[in-house]
């Protein structure tokens, strides 16, 4: 057959597959989803992602106006939300079919397993897949595809103020649940300061959670089914409910967020509390004179000692805009190693990538011992679809047990049903 002949046919062939289109409805993902390769070609991508602090939203705008300096005919829409509204946020967006090309969060399964998540597979460049940590990956893979990367991580561990430590005659920091309910209790009444700083509000209470599941030798899961209402977190549940109990703690855990007791530390009227490493970068700042230090997280006698890892994650859903090419610009462009050690440094977070997380270590000892560290966290469910809703489910669940509405066992039997609901 002649070239022109060829081109003919495939003119043909085209045009039958658009009228197939047309008279049956049924456009295919690719056709919804294109992915161009034409340079020249005009695409937007709508944004939207968490605010960690005040620097966060300068932070992206400027990173926006940078890499539409660079690719103009890429038109980037940026929101920048606050943890406090996200969640109802981008939900909004969802049902009203307008999410976000890119979104920036913690959570995302649910949204995999409904269908309206892209895989990070067809649009992360070869370059910047390899740049990853390979352990942090893993929470982002469901049925052998990767729908989230990791942008940031925390540790969590426990800081405490020096001269409050030093002023009752206490050493070290505790590494037992007795050494906590003892020390809480020296500085209560050494000092007439609240002890031990726990935070059960809307948007922290499931990592303490976790500190006492774990740290009884239970945890969210075991082998691979949920575990909520075990008997070794009914009693990490109930250890952190007597500390409340015996005011030991502070009066208002499910009022007062881990960002305020964190201030409350600085101004010398709080003796510790649990938090993430961004801690070392935020609070000295804000309080200069303060003296502070770090242990890990106080265990049950007999436990061994526990890490655990926070991540916040990016995903992409699938609009009517979808432009893989542009949004794999895009990410390329934002963990660029010099922008994304800003931002890495400027939140007080960890590098996600070994080429920036290489560098750091190598001219910070504490930098380097939470990248060991992390390696054997252990982190939230975030890839199983029923943990979104036990997350919520979790929201009022402070209250209700501090004040004796619910006892931890009946609180953690719901969680548990809830769990078991979901994954149907």
């Amino acid at each position: 057959m002649s070239q022109t002949g060829k081109t003919k046919t495939a003119w043909s062939l085209l045009l039958l597959q658009l009228t197939a289109i047309v008279f049956t409805g049924c456009i295919s993902e690719d056709v919804l989803h294109p992915v161009t390769s034409d340079p020249d070609a005009k695409a937007m991508i709508t944004f939207v992602a968490a605010e960690y602090s005040t620097s966060t939203k300068p932070y992206f705008e400027n990173v926006v106006k940078e890499f539409e300096t660079k690719y103009p005919n890429i038109k980037v829409e940026l929101q920048v939300i606050n943890w406090d509204i996200l969640d109802s946020a981008y939900n909004t967006m969802i049902s009203r079919n307008q999410p976000p090309d890119l979104l920036l969060t913690n959570i995302y399964a649910h949204f995999a397993k409904d269908g309206l998540l892209n895989s990070m597979d067809d649009i992360l460049s070869t370059e910047l897949k390899d740049k990853f940590y390979p352990y942090l990956m893993d929470s982002g893979r469901m049925l052998g595809k990767q729908y989230t990367v990791p942008y940031v991580t925390t540790i969590r561990e426990l800081y405490y103020n020096k001269d409050i430590f030093n002023e009752v005659g206490l050493t070290e920091p505790p590494k037992t649940w007795r050494d906590l309910e003892e020390d809480a209790r020296k500085i209560k009444n050494t000092k007439q300061v609240d002890g031990f700083g726990v935070d059960l509000t809307d948007n922290e209470i499931w990592a303490y959670l976790s500190y006492f599941f774990y740290g009884a030798g239970g945890g969210w899961m075991k082998d691979g089914e949920w575990a909520i209402n075990s008997p070794e977190n009914v009693e990490g549940i109930t250890f952190l409910k007597n500390l409340y109990e015996d005011g030991l703690t502070d009066p208002e855990p499910a009022v007062t967020t881990r960002d305020e007791k964190q201030r409350i530390l600085g101004n010398g009227k709080l003796g510790m509390l649990i938090s993430g490493n961004y801690f070392e970068a935020v609070v000295p700042h804000e309080y200069p004179g303060l003296k502070w230090a770090k242990g890990p997280i106080p265990v049950k006698e007999g436990q061994t000692p526990l890490v655990l890892g926070v991540q916040d994650v990016w995903m992409s859903f699938k609009t009517d805009h979808t432009n893989k090419e542009a949004l794999s610009k895009f990410l390329d462009f934002i963990y660029e190693d010099g922008r994304y050690e800003e931002f890495v440094l400027r939140e007080g977070f960890l590098p996600t990538i070994r080429t920036v997380g290489s560098k750091l270590a190598a001219n910070d000892p504490s930098m380097k011992q939470n990248l060991d560290s992390i390696k054997s966290a252990k982190f939230y469910p975030i890839n199983n679809p029923a943990w979104s809703a036990v997350l919520n489910a979790t929201r009022n669940m402070g209250q209700t047990v501090l004040l004796g509405q619910m006892t931890p066992k009946q609180a953690l039997d719901r969680l548990q049903q809830i769990a078991l609901d979901k994954s149907r």
